[in-house]
């Protein structure tokens, strides 16, 4: 199985901490505005706090849309540009 889901994970979601490293922003408004600009799916708590799935937020990061993963029954690499 791939390295990425061999990762520990301490908590299936991101700690309010991890999503202000993310975002860039410390009021929960701005965390929501920037999630929702750049294609995050997040849900908020009933205190309005953004919360983001650890497994989510790994495949975004690596650039994997998880909606693909779904669609063509797994990550494909592309190699079209390499010459």
């Amino acid at each position: 199985m791939s390295a990425i889901f061999e990762m520990p994970i301490n908590s299936e979601t991101l700690a309010p901490e991890e999503v202000v490293q993310i975002t860039g922003c410390a009021r929960r408004s701005d965390q929501v505005e920037w999630l929702s600009c750049n294609g995050w799916t997040f849900h908020k708590n009933k205190a309005g706090e953004p919360i983001v799935g650890r497994l989510y937020a790994r495949l975004k990061m690596a650039g994997i849309t998880p909606a693909a993963l779904a669609t063509t029954g797994g990550w494909v690499p592309d190699f079209s540009s390499i010459q």
